[in-house]
């Protein structure tokens, strides 16, 4: 985070020490002000704990209708083949009205690699109905957004 904050500073820096318009850099800062929405953050312990975005109290607290979903990561391949006695958990948290996740966290080992596609999807604002079609390497650990999909889309029907 620090690395990304530092890249936006030198373009604001940039832009104002050779006289060109602050705009395009206004617009990184704005961006990195956005990019706080998805911040990720691991704790490296064991397990690990793994997330990106506002947790479910946060988005209440922001006045968003939230759904949560949640997933066993034991019960997957990816994880059953790095470990025998895996235990882990997943968890969204879905902004119904903009169909999106707002949240997510990973707890588990190896959950860090997870952070960033949830970072990702959070940031880009990206639509639950395009995420289903964004294919999880298999087996791994990753599988567990089909799942947590999966897990909202019969939710949501029921």
């Amino acid at each position: 985070m620090g690395k990304y904050q530092a890249r936006v500073a030198g373009e604001v820096i940039a832009a104002r020490a050779t006289g060109r318009s602050v705009a395009g850099a206004q617009s990184a800062v704005r961006g990195a002000a956005d990019g706080h929405r998805g911040n990720p953050q691991v704790t490296f312990t064991d397990p690990e704990v793994a997330s990106a975005g506002m947790t479910e109290r946060r988005a209440r607290e922001a006045g968003l209708d939230v759904a949560t979903v949640e997933n066993d990561m034991a019960a997957l391949a990816g994880t059953y083949v790095m470990r025998d006695d895996y235990l882990g958990r997943a968890k969204l948290v879905i902004d119904r009205g903009s169909d999106t996740v707002v949240g997510a966290t990973f707890v588990g080992s190896g959950v860090a690699d997870l952070v960033h596609s949830a970072t990702t999807a959070i940031v880009a604002r990206v639509p639950l109905s395009v995420l289903w079609h964004v294919v999880p390497s298999y087996p791994t650990a990753s599988e567990v957004w089909l799942r947590l999909l999966e897990t909202y889309r019969t939710q949501s029907y029921a």
